[in-house]
């Protein structure tokens, strides 16, 4: 997205690299990406810097950026973001950047984001989605208790244009918020949980343990519709449904509420895959595409092995066992200290006979796709034996050094 460069005194520059963002900030005459940027010593201040962008044309376009205090957050249907992109100074809208606070309408992105797959969106939510239901002690309600439901989304801001996409899905629902380096997509509005998120999850079914949360989670909110939750028998049966949900009752509530009787939990037992969008969505949060290296007799002394993972809570086992009967290969390996799994293939055929095809023809979003193009790359370099060679293996050591937890973005 954009990271900020210190300068001279308090003046931080924002490196622009993505044209949705140029689009939000008013530049749109081109579509393109930036490649390089320059800071001109003799250019602070509100002069701005300069960046080149793709175009489809051979030459180069030249863009200035009038610099302003990095700033922005989302709320509603509003970006609010403390930058603008101009072409020419002659043109710059106010002397001092940073007093303006530039506000463009959620729509702006829906001619831009790519429409995500609606089985995506319900893998990427079994992998990293959640339905709560916060309870919070407010002494000014007239049970003393507030209750919420929440479908929430938290990944790093390093995947913020994902979220963007989860967003636009939704039809612009909700809201995106930052805590530190992690970016969260929440939907706590009952109408838009009753009128969108619940009937898409209808329609398309979560395939982990985490059904069975919506399940609860959709009784809840069923109850609230009702405004059960504003009496005390009401409130003891969402306490009850809670109870059964995720890791069950805090301490405090626990301790708050003794007549509490548990809901008997639903069963979720998948018995297939229902579309390939969902297996993507669902690696695009869980899955890991690596390269491991290791010492071996070989011309060089080291080995190169391709490695496509899915790790999962051991409760998800018949889920694990599907997955690796759909891509017919891989062993499953249980962790020795947690209760959990990991579909583990790395057998080289199947990953480029079948592994490779299949995320290619059925995309990841986000960084992941990042990851999966460099194990790409990677794969090539093995098909053509360069692996083999000194120089080809110093290329595959740098590419993986920048993939996964070592990527910079």
């Amino acid at each position: 997205m954009w990271v900020k460069l210190s300068n001279s005194g308090n003046t931080l520059k924002l490196i622009i690299l993505n044209f949705i963002w140029k689009n939000i900030s008013g530049w749109i005459n081109y579509s393109g990406m930036v490649i390089i940027y320059k800071i001109l010593e003799r250019a602070m201040g509100n002069r701005g810097s300069k960046s080149e962008i793709q175009h489809p044309q051979p030459n180069k376009i030249s863009v200035k950026e009038q610099r302003a205090d990095g700033n922005w957050y989302i709320k509603s249907d509003l970006i609010y973001l403390r930058c603008a992109l101009m072409d020419f100074e002659r043109n710059y809208l106010i002397k001092f950047p940073s007093k303006q606070l530039i506000k463009k309408n959620y729509s702006t992105l829906k001619n831009f984001l790519p429409k995500l797959n609606p089985w995506f969106i319900t893998g990427f939510t079994d992998a990293e989605g959640s339905f709560t239901i916060p309870i919070d002690k407010v002494i000014n309600r007239k049970l003393g208790w507030r209750v919420q439901a929440k479908f929430q989304i938290g990944l790093k801001f390093s995947d913020l244009s994902l979220l963007l996409q989860l967003k636009e899905f939704f039809g612009g629902i909700g809201s995106i918020e930052l805590s530190g380096n992690i970016a969260f997509y929440s939907v706590f509005s009952l109408k838009d949980l009753i009128n969108v998120i619940i009937p898409h999850f209808d329609k398309y079914k979560l395939l982990t343990k985490k059904g069975a949360d919506f399940l609860l989670f959709k009784q809840i909110v069923e109850l609230m519709k009702n405004k059960k939750h504003f009496s005390f028998e009401g409130l003891q049966e969402i306490i009850n449904l809670k109870a059964s949900m995720n890791w069950g009752l805090s301490e405090n509530l626990t301790s708050e509420f003794t007549n509490i009787v548990p809901i008997e939990r639903p069963i979720i037992n998948p018995e297939n895959i229902y579309n390939p969008n969902w297996i993507s969505g669902f690696v695009n949060g869980e899955g890991t595409f690596d390269v491991k290296i290791y010492k071996s007799k070989t011309k060089t002394g080291y080995a190169v092995q391709l490695r496509f993972r899915i790790p999962q809570h051991e409760r998800d086992l018949k889920l694990i066992q599907l997955l690796k009967f759909y891509f017919n290969e891989g062993i499953i390996e249980k962790h020795t200290n947690f209760p959990a799994l990991t579909l583990v293939i790395v057998k080289f055929s199947s990953i480029t006979e079948n592994i490779i095809p299949f995320f290619k023809l059925y995309p990841l979003v986000g960084v992941k796709q990042l990851d999966f193009q460099d194990f790409c790359k990677i794969g090539k370099l093995m098909s053509e034996g360069k692996h083999l060679t000194k120089e080809g293996l110093e290329l595959i050591y740098s590419i993986k050094s920048g993939m996964n937890k070592s990527r910079k973005l």
